[in-house]
């Protein structure tokens, strides 16, 4: 992978499972009908032994993952994520969070991609409902290159673990020097008038605004967030003080997610401005992804205006 390639989070998460298989021979993967959508079907045509196909039953199959853990393996779910945060939940709470065994969870088509599959199919408080779950880790990936790392980081994780990735192509902004790890957010570009802190696919876009926003002269601090449990406080805090506004950009609702995280550190220890921007209190629409985006005030473009109207309504 180059940078600025443009790479399915999909697919990266497919082959890692399959590079992976060697070094965790304990590792089996469990999917809910949908190999071909979150590649879980490369795993399946290498391992066909490791591999177990449940159906449209992701609750079922919770549950018997869960029974595999206890008997030392360890089992990736591969489902929805809409599904996985509300038609599974009660077995997630009960058989693996409850129990801290080590399942781990693929959030496929996490937040709104691919808005073309459906309204009902886009999971925008999924980070909320799993933030708030004891025992249980949150991972949002920026790029194919980190989705790649989190599924190892995922198999390393003890307990339970909640990995987000979405369909749609991604830009890859990282390279192998890069490293993810829990509690720990990146800054991507240094500055103090303003920071930005965003995760998932929100990054790119994050680090785009960045870029353009320096040409004008406005230094952002970007802070790329994959762990959103636990939250890197020192990062935020840190922001906090030295840029005095923090801006929050998520595939997700505004309520309980990254924004949230974020004001929970700094109400608690620094408070300063904070604006979020992810998605209303509303169910979603279906459509094109960008547009969408665009419409709730989420894309490149929106975020450079947001930050010159903030800074232009501090200097007045």
């Amino acid at each position: 992978m180059n940078k600025g390639d443009l790479i399915e989070q999909r697919l990266a998460f497919g082959e890692s499972l399959v590079e992976l298989a060697g070094d965790y021979p304990r590792l089996v993967v469990f999917d809910a009908d949908i190999c071909t959508s979150t590649q879980t079907k490369l795993f399946r045509d290498r391992f066909p032994s490791r591999f177990y196909q449940m159906g449209i039953a992701e609750a079922n199959m919770i549950g018997v993952a869960a029974g595999m853990a206890t008997l030392g393996f360890t089992p990736f779910v591969s489902a929805f994520a809409v599904f996985l945060a509300k038609r599974a939940l009660d077995q997630i709470r009960i058989s693996v969070a409850h129990t801290q065994l080590p399942v781990k969870l693929n959030a496929a088509y996490a937040g709104l991609p691919t808005g073309r599959a459906g309204a009902t199919h886009s999971s925008v408080q999924d980070m909320a409902v799993m933030r708030a779950m004891p025992n249980m880790v949150v991972i949002d990936p920026a790029d194919p290159v980190e989705t790649k790392m989190a599924v190892k980081l995922a198999l390393d994780t003890p307990g339970p673990v909640y990995l987000r990735t979405v369909r749609c192509n991604v830009p890859v902004i990282f390279d192998q020097s890069h490293r993810i790890e829990l509690g720990k957010a990146v800054t991507l570009l240094e500055g103090s008038d303003i920071a930005i802190i965003s995760c998932g696919m929100m990054t790119p876009k994050a680090l785009d605004a960045g870029e353009r926003l320096r040409k004008e002269g406005i230094h952002a601090r970007i802070i790329h967030a994959a762990s959103i449990k636990p939250i890197d406080r020192e990062a935020i805090i840190k922001a906090s003080r030295e840029c005095g506004h923090i801006i929050t950009l998520e595939n997700h609702s505004k309520i309980g997610g990254l924004g949230g995280a974020v004001a929970e550190v700094i109400t608690e220890e620094a408070p300063c401005f904070i604006t979020r921007l992810g998605f209303p209190d509303v169910f979603m629409e279906s459509g094109n992804d960008e547009a969408i985006f665009s419409k709730l005030g989420m894309n490149t473009e929106n975020v450079v205006e947001t930050v010159k109207r903030i800074l232009f309504k501090h200097k007045k």
